[in-house]
């Protein structure tokens, strides 16, 4: 029986393996699910041979950026100001004028879509919210209440001190900071402090210029680091040191985000990969950095979220380092499938959702309808790799 009664259950998953990248532990259990619906029957499923892990978080990400081509570039720049600056030119590429004709509430829902269908259920969006994030059918829960600053000299979004200072203690504050490797990036911290800006809800996103020194002040403050070592390596040529990354990693305050495919990952499983090879983490340690990790910096709940793969391993961690998202069995949200494998076809229609097969990098799927087009337009046209059958 589940804890508290039966109340609300509708989804019993039997024999399943469930994962804790928390603690290391595996424990083979039913896993009971509540959900908004309320059929009259409960549903179950045998599920033994697979395991089950908490749904991703993606501590960065520019939702609405994703659809936009990169910027080509030849060589790392010194800071992301200097890419900024070669982007205006851009602008003018074709591919890049088309993609910002669409809608942005459609371009913040295609953002959504990325991240849900490689297993994050949970983004952080550094930018303004949007009424999109409300409606039930958003691809994925967008981490709220928070608090941001975009950069400390680029014009964009909220003054730095003013949003810091206007910010409530226990609601997190992000700001892009030491996104460089030159010494303008390398004392951003400093300047950070002297706004008085550097507390235990400061939230700085990149720290690739920051040396150890500058390490241990935002330990030492509380404060948190995400890690985005696609688009570091895409725009600078490095990322954070290993050591530096042990250092935060053992504080407890570093997590794992994408930022958009402007600069970064295809999403958050080709992130982790990228995150292996360029640190000295384990596969659990990896996933801790896009679970508890991050629900920690963000300041959120994972609630029903998880993800459902075969046990095709001893270790239910490792498979993580190569997993590709068209490999996921499924994608729960809520206590609900949000994209499966086709025999999964009984769960929709248990809990009267609507739903649609698709091809996901080939793999045939199913995925809930009402999450793939938004006042009808479809948002699941601007992802590559997501076709309907």
């Amino acid at each position: 029986m589940p804890p508290g009664g039966t109340h609300g259950i509708v989804v019993v998953l039997r024999n399943v393996s469930v994962a804790s990248p928390a603690d290391g532990s595996v424990i083979v259990r039913d896993l009971w699910l509540a959900s908004a619906a309320e059929p009259a029957t409960r549903f179950e499923q045998e599920l033994s041979e697979h395991v089950v892990l908490p749904g991703l978080v993606n501590a960065h990400d520019h939702l609405h950026q994703n659809s936009v081509p990169p910027l080509p570039h030849s060589a790392p720049f010194p800071n992301s100001y200097e890419w900024a600056t070669a982007f205006k030119e851009h602008f003018r590429d074709p591919a890049v004028q088309t993609a910002l004709t669409m809608p942005l509430h459609a371009r913040l829902w295609h953002g959504g879509l990325k991240n849900a269908l490689s297993g994050a259920t949970t983004v952080m969006h550094h930018d303004p919210a949007h009424d999109a994030f409300e409606a039930r059918s958003f691809p994925v829960r967008v981490s709220q209440p928070y608090t941001w600053a975009h950069s400390l000299r680029l014009r964009h979004g909220p003054s730095v001190a003013a949003s810091f200072h206007a910010a409530p203690a226990q609601i997190p504050w992000f700001i892009h900071l030491a996104e460089g490797t030159d010494t303008q990036a390398c004392g951003e911290l400093q300047e950070l402090r002297q706004l008085g800006c550097l507390g235990g809800n400061t939230v700085l996103i990149h720290a690739v210029g920051l040396g150890d020194a500058d390490v241990a002040d935002i330990v030492n403050a509380g404060a948190g680091v995400v890690w985005c070592p696609s688009s570091n390596l895409s725009l600078l040529g490095q990322t954070i040191a290993p050591r530096r990354l042990r250092a935060l990693f053992d504080a407890g305050c570093l997590a794992l985000g994408t930022d958009s495919r402007l600069t970064g990952a295809r999403d958050l499983l080709a992130e982790l990969k990228v995150a292996a090879a360029h640190s000295d983490f384990t596969a659990r340690e990896l996933l801790q950095l896009v679970t508890e990790r991050a629900l920690r910096l963000l300041r959120a709940s994972g609630r029903d979220d998880y993800i459902i793969v075969r046990a095709t391993h001893t270790d239910p961690f490792s498979p993580f380092r190569d997993l590709q998202r068209a490999q996921l069995r499924a994608v729960i949200r809520d206590g609900e499938p949000f994209i499966t494998d086709p025999d999964f076809a009984a769960w929709f229609t248990h809990l009267r959702i609507p739903y649609v097969a698709v091809f996901l990098d080939g793999q045939p799927k199913l995925c809930r309808s009402d999450a793939l087009l938004t006042k009808g337009v479809p948002a699941w046209t601007l992802e590559p790799g997501l076709t309907l059958q």
